[in-house]
């Protein structure tokens, strides 16, 4: 059950006045990014047809075709690789790096190191399966004051054969703030001002339709990102995506698939209806974990703590950090977060292990998806300065309840 201290409800009503202007903003990116799921809708003529399922190998499947016309539409893409055989973003974004990079070819961050899970994948930590095993080379750039190193890539760029760039937008467990549009834009014309032919890559997880403009919109080649995150809709069951040029969508089509068969094969098994309404739904879900994620801001500052970003700071992602300082706090948040979920509220996380992490992790995640973070969730590495990254909420209230109640938690 709920317990709640009364002396935060009181103070949650002085919040909520002061985050007025932050949520009517929301709202308004809201509403332009609803029209352009529903134009894309209407477009593509969408009825219960494209409901149905096929199983086997998939041929014909005229669902499926349409919803990757419809993610195209929406991101601002040639085409888009939707599917449910993507077991993750991590997943997503292994096969387009292994799609696009050959034996000697380089990949470049220009982010700082990726996301832990990349960390076998790329090579960092030693795996006879990654990207370094078979000679691809890897080098990365970090950021500088929370922006991109210009000068640092103009040189590597300029006296280099780099043949990927990878952009991670959100920050990941780190302390950095995520990449607003502007940012891409100006690091993006900067790039291919020096070399055209160099292919820009886009993590976008958590990043979808927080603004009104796709990375593709901007110049980048190719994004990537879950659904059981923001374009899941908290609907979409599993799966991921790759949208952007069509070529680069068709080597990773015969990566995840065959080469030969690409895009063409692929049972939907009955998942096809989840995906069209949980894109339906993304912009109002996104739109209520960005008030939480903006409420628990506001909350934990005045309480007394660091948070980034600030409740009237731009966003770029619907994470949001919040450091604690002590490991016993940042478990004590997240536990509260996993009591205050609509899914085992009654189960207590604990920190452990687990794969493609480093440190031990606690993660608060009572959701109808096993690890949909669009839903309401709360995790961090339990190490110095013990920061919880929170995201999600498929509306704000249950958001709301479940922040107050890890708040007293503490």
């Amino acid at each position: 059950m709920l317990k709640i201290d009364t002396r935060l409800i009181e103070l949650s009503k002085e919040v909520e006045k002061e985050i007025k202007e932050q949520i009517d903003l929301v709202d308004q990116n809201c509403m332009i990014n609803s029209r352009k799921v529903l134009e894309a809708f209407q477009e593509n003529k969408i009825s219960d047809v494209h409901f149905g399922s096929t199983t086997g190998y998939g041929y014909g499947d005229i669902g499926r075709e349409s919803i990757e016309k419809i993610f195209a539409k929406v991101l601002g893409a040639e085409d888009s690789l939707v599917r449910s055989q993507f077991i993750s973003g991590t997943h997503a974004l292994t096969v387009a790096l292994f799609a696009f990079l050959r034996p000697g070819d380089t990949l470049l961050s220009i982010t700082g190191k990726p996301y832990d899970t990349l960390d076998e994948i790329i090579g960092i930590v030693p795996n006879n399966s990654s990207l370094k095993s078979f000679n691809v080379n890897y080098e990365q750039i970090d950021l500088k004051e929370n922006d991109f190193n210009y000068e640092e890539i103009e040189k590597i760029v300029k006296h280099s054969n780099i043949k990927v760039i990878e952009i991670q937008r959100s920050k990941g467990y780190s302390t950095r703030e995520s990449l607003c549009i502007d940012k891409l834009e100006k690091v993006i014309k900067l790039i291919k001002s020096i070399n055209k032919e160099i292919i820009i890559m886009i993590d976008n997880c958590y990043c979808e339709f927080v603004e009104t403009i796709s990375p593709l919109e901007v110049g980048a080649d190719v994004i990537v990102g879950s659904l059981i995150k923001n374009l899941g809709g908290g609907i979409a069951p599993n799966g991921a995506y790759i949208a952007g040029r069509k070529d680069l969508v068709e080597l990773a089509a015969e990566r995840l698939t065959a080469p030969g068969q690409g895009k063409e094969v692929g049972p939907t098994l009955g998942i096809n209806k989840s995906i069209l309404q949980g894109i339906y739904m993304a912009p109002s879900v996104v739109a209520n974990s960005l008030k939480t994620a903006i409420f628990a801001s506001c909350m934990l500052e005045k309480l007394g703590y660091k948070v980034s970003p600030k409740f009237n700071d731009k966003r770029a992602d619907i994470v949001q950090n919040i450091e604690f300082g002590e490991a016993d706090k940042l478990i004590k948040y997240c536990q509260g977060i996993q009591m205050g979920s609509a899914i085992d509220s009654n189960s207590i996380p604990e920190p452990w292990d687990m794969p493609g992490y480093n440190d031990k992790i606690i993660m608060a995640s009572g959701s109808f998806t096993q690890g949909s973070s669009i839903e309401i969730s709360c995790d961090g590495p339990i190490r110095p300065p013990y920061i919880a990254y929170m995201q999600g909420s498929l509306t704000y209230e249950y958001g709301k309840l479940a922040v107050l109640n890890a708040i007293s938690n503490m």
